[in-house]
C-alpha cells in the first residue's frame, strides 16, 4: 500500500500485514526515514527528543543509520503520521529523508571538522545539496532510487563507490607532500606506524619496504639512500602509504575530488562497484556548488529519459554503454576510463568522425572496389 504524509511522496515506507486479524499488532507497521545531520553529529538531547518522539508515536524500535544514511524509525500506524511529522519538524526541527523513487538523503563523512585527509568540506556541500533538492528528496519523480555520498577523501569512510549512485571522493591534483626527516624516524622504529593503532600486537620491526613500497598498488615509491621517492605520474592516490606513515607523507595542496556514478547494491544485476567518470573537479563553496550541480543535472536529464523503470543509472549505463554515457556526459575518454580491453573486433564509427559522412555512391566505390 502507498502512505505517507500531506505534501510529501517519500519519507515514510508503508508497511502492512496480509493477516491483520492473526496479528492486530502489526496490522500497519510503517518505516519513517528521518533525515540525519551531517556527518552523523547528534547531539545527547536531540537523541534522546527522536527517542521520546518514537516511544510516543512508534513502536520505538529504530535502526542506526540504513545504508542511505538516514534514522530510521520502525513500526507505526497511519494515524500517527502526521502527528509525528508535525514534531519532528516543528518541535525538533528535523525532517523526513527521502524514500522511494527519488533523491535519497544525501550523507557525508566527517569531513573536514574531525579529518586532516579531507580534501573538501564533505559537510558544507551534503548541506547543501539537501537544502537545494527538497524537492527531489520529498517527490519520487525517478525510474528508481538515486543516492549522493560525499567522503573527504580516498580512505572513503561512507562506502560511496560502492554504495552510491554519485560519489564525490576526494583526490589532490599535485604531490604528495614529503617529510624526509618523519621517513627516517619510521625507518629507526621511533615513530608507531598506521599512527600507532597497531602498536599493540607482536609485528615486528616496522618494515618500509614491506608495509609501504612493496604494497603500492602502482609501484610508484622506492628509496634512493635514505630518501623516500615518489612518481606522482604513476601514483592513484590510494592514500595506502598516507595511512601508514601520516607523520611522514600529507596529500597534495591542489585538493578536490573525483566524481564516480553508478554504484549498487543488488537488484537486477549484482552488486557493483561506481565508474569513475570525472578524474577530478574542484569543490568550491563560493559558486554554491554550480559545478557539481551541472553534472548532476546532466545526469538526471538524460537517465530519466532513457532509464528503464526500477534501473539505477549504473544499470542504465552498463546497459547503453559507457561510450555513449561518456559522450551524454561531453566527457573526454582518458585510459582511466578503461576497465580493460574490449574484446569486440568492431569498430563504430560517428558520422561526422568518417569524412564525407556515410552517405556515399555506391557505383562510385564499386569502382574503386573492383574484385
Amino acid at each position: 500500500g502507498i502512505v505517507g504524509v500531506f505534501g510529501y511522496g517519500g519519507g515514510i515506507v508503508g508497511r502492512y500485514s496480509d493477516v491483520p486479524d492473526r496479528f492486530p499488532g502489526v496490522e500497519h507497521f510503517h518505516t519513517v526515514r528521518v533525515n540525519q545531520p551531517a556527518g552523523l553529529y547528534y547531539s545527547t538531547e536531540n537523541l534522546r527528543a527522536l527517542m521520546d518522539l518514537w516511544d510516543k508515536y512508534g513502536s520505538g524500535m529504530t535502526n542506526m543509520h540504513g545504508s542511505t544514511g538516514d534514522m530510521i524509525l520502525l513500526g507505526t500506524r497511519t494515524e500517527n503520521l502526521e502527528p509525528l511529522f508535525w514534531d519532528l519538524t516543528h518541535d525538533l526541527g528535523q525532517d523526513l529523508g527521502g524514500s522511494g523513487s527519488n533523491l535519497r538523503t544525501p550523507s557525508c563523512c566527517l569531513g573536514e571538522s574531525r579529518c586532516e585527509w579531507a580534501c573538501y568540506d564533505t559537510q558544507d556541500i551534503c548541506y547543501a545539496l539537501t537544502m537545494h533538492y527538497q524537492d527531489e528528496i520529498h517527490r519520487p519523480a525517478f525510474p528508481y532510487k538515486f543516492k549522493f555520498k560525499f567522503s573527504g577523501c580516498a580512505n572513503d569512510c561512507v562506502a560511496a563507490i560502492a554504495r552510491s549512485d554519485f560519489a564525490v571522493i576526494g583526490t589532490w591534483k599535485d604531490d604528495i607532500q614529503i617529510d624526509q626527516a618523519a621517513v627516517k624516524e619510521y625507518v629507526a622504529g621511533n615513530y608507531p606506524s598506521n599512527g600507532g593503532s597497531h602498536k599493540d600486537g607482536d609485528w615486528g620491526r616496522f618494515s618500509l619496504k614491506k608495509e609501504v613500497i612493496d604494497l603500492c598498488p602502482t609501484q610508484c615509491m622506492w628509496m634512493e639512500g635514505d630518501e623516500l621517492k615518489i612518481d606522482n605520474s604513476e601514483c592513484n592516490r590510494c592514500m595506502h602509504c598516507i595511512n601508514v606513515m601520516p607523520r611522514a607523507l600529507r596529500p597534495g595542496k591542489e585538493k578536490g575530488a573525483t566524481i564516480c556514478i553508478g554504484s549498487k547494491a543488488p537488484i537486477l544485476d549484482g552488486a557493483q562497484f561506481a565508474t569513475m567518470v570525472i578524474p577530478f573537479i574542484e569543490v568550491p563553496k563560493e559558486n554554491g556548488y554550480e559545478n557539481v550541480i551541472d553534472v548532476i543535472e546532466r545526469i538526471w536529464d538524460w537517465w530519466m529519459e532513457v532509464g528503464k523503470n526500477r534501473e539505477r543509472v549504473g544499470e542504465t549505463m552498463q546497459r547503453v554503454g559507457l561510450p555513449t554515457f561518456l559522450s551524454v556526459m561531453e566527457v573526454e575518454p582518458i585510459p582511466q576510463h578503461v576497465k580493460e580491453p574490449r574484446s569486440n573486433p568492431y569498430a563504430f564509427w560517428k558520422e561526422e568522425e568518417v569524412p564525407g559522412g556515410f552517405e556515399r555512391d555506391i557505383v562510385e566505390f564499386r569502382k574503386r572496389h573492383a574484385a
